[in-house]
């Protein structure tokens, strides 16, 4: 009783609830004949009325590239350098590490054996057809002998064309030993070192690139709930607020990661000033659709099992019973209802722990308020 007591009358509420307890021992001690009069307790109830909110939430951040890529090799290897480093900005098709070339390096020797000796073998073939193409003119060669030619020489033909794809294959693969960057930005991320063997496909670095800028936020899916007022936010810098520009919503991740239990948002920086560098750790503020709900402080707070309830007192036989409601947030000394309790309907604000379903009360205004 002490805590729904404070900050009020010590002698005002301690006579009332006294008197009340007086009256019930007094009730129980009579004629047992007479009839019992039920005790009131004395409790201060608050209307409910619905009143305007507009929430404002403030996320904690950092600024992002628009678009970034992992760059990997093509082909499996040891890495024979790394050219770069993470923070350096490099240029659109610059070498950044390469891998040990003895073995494609060999291909490509091998491969071009292959075409010259196909070569030497079509100019062969072609000298031999020539010749038989001659001699058919004149009639010094048979049908068989100028047909056999024609064939060699389409299979010498051949036999170069599949050897120059091969050499093309192998000098393809020699240049998959170096990692070049496919556009221009700066490396954010290094995954691989000089002298380690990597797979083809596996990340080594982490491409920024260059241009259109996000402010990247991690935020509770609770906070989706509520529309917001405007999609543009304010954004400045945590480390100097004077540093600000606008995002504007651009993606919202569809799942929430399972570690954090966040979901993603994705804001697009206009006009990112120049201090808003990637990585920069940036603060943005975002208003939320205002609405009406109902507020009452703290002491009317209940519980029915595991969910959040109220007293809620019924005019006419002065009775209270319990009801749950549904919360929409908690401030400094009150809480915030989204729905259970509608306007006009008194709800117990002190005295709560003392009450019972069905109990007859003595209903007292709050202070501001008139019963």
């Amino acid at each position: 009783m002490a805590g729904w007591l404070a900050g009020r009358s010590p002698t005002r509420w301690g006579a009332a609830c006294a008197i009340a307890l007086l009256a019930a021992s007094l009730a129980a001690c009579g004629d047992d004949k007479a009839p019992v009069a039920k005790a009131t307790l004395p409790v201060e109830t608050e209307t409910a009325v619905l009143t305007p909110v507009t929430n404002t939430v403030s996320l904690t951040g950092e600024v992002r590239a628009r678009v970034e890529s992992d760059l990997s090799f093509r082909v499996a290897g040891r890495i024979a350098t790394r050219l770069v480093d993470v923070g350096d900005t490099v240029a659109a098709g610059q070498v950044l590490a390469t891998l040990e070339t003895t073995e494609q390096a060999a291909e490509v020797a091998s491969a071009t054996a292959g075409v010259q000796s196909a070569e030497a073998t079509l100019r062969q073939a072609t000298s031999a057809f020539d010749r038989q193409k001659e001699l058919m003119k004149s009639g010094f060669t048979t049908q068989s002998s100028y047909d056999n030619a024609s064939q060699a020489l389409t299979a010498a033909d051949s036999a170069l064309k599949t050897a120059q794809a091969n050499l093309s294959t192998a000098q393809q693969q020699l240049g998959y030993t170096e990692l070049r960057a496919d556009a221009a930005g700066t490396i954010t991320t290094r995954n691989a070192e000089t002298g380690q063997v990597v797979e083809a496909a596996q990340a080594v670095f982490t491409l920024a690139h260059d241009g259109a800028r996000d402010a990247v936020f991690d935020i509770d899916e609770a906070l989706l709930t509520d529309e917001l007022k405007d999609k543009t936010l304010s954004i400045s810098l945590l480390s100097n607020p004077a540093v600000h520009a606008t995002g504007k919503v651009r993606e919202v991740a569809p799942t929430i990661d399972s570690t954090t239990g966040t979901l993603r948002i994705k804001l697009a920086i206009q006009d990112p000033p120049p201090e808003m560098g990637l990585g920069t750790s940036v603060v943005g503020v975002g208003r939320f659709q205002s609405r009406e709900v109902v507020t009452f402080p703290w002491q009317a707070f209940f519980s029915s099992g595991d969910s959040p309830a109220v007293w809620v007192l019924d005019p006419a036989s002065r009775t209270v019973s319990l009801r749950p409601v549904v919360i929409d947030s908690y401030r400094s000394g009150k809480f915030v209802l989204r729905g259970g309790i509608a306007p006009g309907e008194s709800v117990v604000t002190a005295g709560a722990q003392l009450l019972r379903p069905g109990q007859v009360v003595d209903p007292r205004p709050a202070e501001g308020q008139a019963l």
